[in-house]
């Protein structure tokens, strides 16, 4: 949600006022090359300050990716400020103000002077985010206590979060996106405090809760805490599906969060025929055909379309099976990348899902629209850069059955890509993936 660049523990007004004042320099250069100079300049300050985040071999790929990162959104903000495409100070102040998280330059000034005096609202907010991403129980503990309202306050950012907010490492910004293992002791502690378990922040474009962003995010997951998370929200009081209507089990699925979708089904959430799909319920799947496998309505060719997507994606064998014999097109380009269900089954390593797609005649050397890919380099790529999915997944099974099918690795696949380099690499000192690559390793 919040790309946002963190500051330091102790900002200077002063310092914000002459780096705005040396963009609006900047833009009115004639040299072209003047504002990835002052991005580059500005990238290199917030290394130093929170370098030890970022891997010492992967420094510069950082400081370069971060610094054209920059340099685009100036453009982007140009093209859609007066004040930033006529180089005026007010357009620079605004796009630092952004950056940092914050709707406008004296909100993002105001949080400044908050910043500068330790015994603050904002301050105490802050340390209190801090506290919570780092799995600080004994400074939230003194926080709280110091300020029984700190637990009801509001983030001085964009996104307006509570405190609550802060557990679920989404819809904040970047820098805090981060689960500690003790995330459902702190969270617990929150609620004790008297936290809101149902309010809104405005992250995402509003209305979004405290369990519907951490369903949705990797972090909880990754942490392995996401399902015990959750399980504590609803036990006290949250709301399953999204206030505004949503369906929580979808936006599971839209964010590669199956077992968040499954749980929240489990626990009574909506499922329209895109949900049940994609958690495997053939039961509700089939409630939404007639006895002919005609849509009955209120569900949709769209539904099933998405619904299909999510059903490879996971490793729904059954539900895909059904979805074919009830019409759904194996050669149908879905409509996130324009991939195949044999790329996203193929990118979880459903190896059971995959040869059921080429039994029913799926393309085998379709690109996707985005990136460019197979089915066999989505594998791969998936395989080498995933250990959660190359450990859930029987990947090699499912890269044997492709090449077994005729499908070929482009020697040029990898070019020009550090993570599909990465994964080349991986898959030359593998001999197993070498010997699934010439269909060695299929039952």
């Amino acid at each position: 949600m919040s790309d946002a660049i963190p500051l330091p523990p102790r900002p200077h007004l002063g310092a914000y006022k002459k780096l705005a004042k040396d963009l609006q320099k900047a833009c009115k250069a004639k040299d072209p090359g003047a504002i990835g100079d002052w991005a580059a300049r500005w990238m290199r300050s917030i290394a130093r300050l929170h370098g030890s985040d970022v891997p010492i071999e992967s420094r510069g790929r950082w400081l370069e990716f971060a610094t054209q990162r920059l340099v685009r959104r100036w453009r982007e903000a140009a093209k859609v400020n007066r004040h930033a495409a006529r180089c005026a100070l007010a357009g620079a102040q605004l796009f630092v103000a952004r950056e940092h998280g914050f709707a406008s330059w004296p909100r993002f000034a105001r949080h400044v002077e908050g910043l500068v005096r330790a015994r603050s609202p904002v301050s105490a907010f802050e340390a209190a985010a801090d506290a919570i991403v780092r799995g600080d129980t004994a400074t939230l503990d003194r926080l709280l206590k110091a300020d029984p309202e700190l637990v009801r306050a509001r983030s001085t950012r964009e996104h307006r979060s509570t405190l609550l907010h802060y557990v679920s490492a989404n819809g904040i910004e970047d820098f805090r996106q981060k689960t500690p293992k003790n995330v459902v002791e702190i969270t617990k502690r929150l609620l004790d405090a008297g936290a809101d378990v149902k309010a809104e922040s405005d992250a995402y474009g509003g209305r979004s809760t405290t369990l519907g962003l951490a369903a949705t995010s990797c972090h909880p997951e990754e942490a392995g805490v996401q399902i015990p998370l959750l399980e504590l929200l609803i036990d006290r009081g949250a709301a399953i599906d999204g206030p505004d209507g949503g369906s929580a089990v979808n936006g599971c699925l839209h964010n590669g969060r199956g077992d968040a979708a499954e749980y929240l089904a489990r626990r009574g959430a909506r499922l329209d025929l895109e949900g049940a799909a994609g958690v495997g319920r053939l039961d509700v799947v089939r409630t939404c055909f007639t006895k002919g496998d005609r849509l009955r309505p209120p569900a949709t060719k769209q539904q099933m379309k998405d619904g299909f997507s999510w059903a490879c994606e996971f490793g729904r064998t059954n539900v895909v099976e059904f979805l074919l014999r009830a019409g759904m097109d194996v050669r149908a380009t879905l409509k996130h990348d324009g991939q195949t269900g044999l790329h996203w089954a193929a990118y979880g390593g459903h190896a059971g899902v995959v040869e059921l797609l080429l039994r029913r005649g799926a393309p085998i050397d379709v690109k996707d629209e985005s990136y460019g890919g197979t089915p066999l380099e989505w594998a791969l790529y998936a395989w080498g850069n995933s250990a959660v999915l190359a450990e859930r997944g029987d990947h090699y099974r499912a890269v044997a059955l492709l090449s077994r099918a005729g499908a070929r690795l482009d020697p040029r696949w990898h070019a020009d890509d550090e993570e599909r380099t990465d994964a080349r690499k991986r898959v030359s000192s593998d001999p197993k993936m070498q010997a699934a690559l010439r269909g060695e390793a299929a039952s």
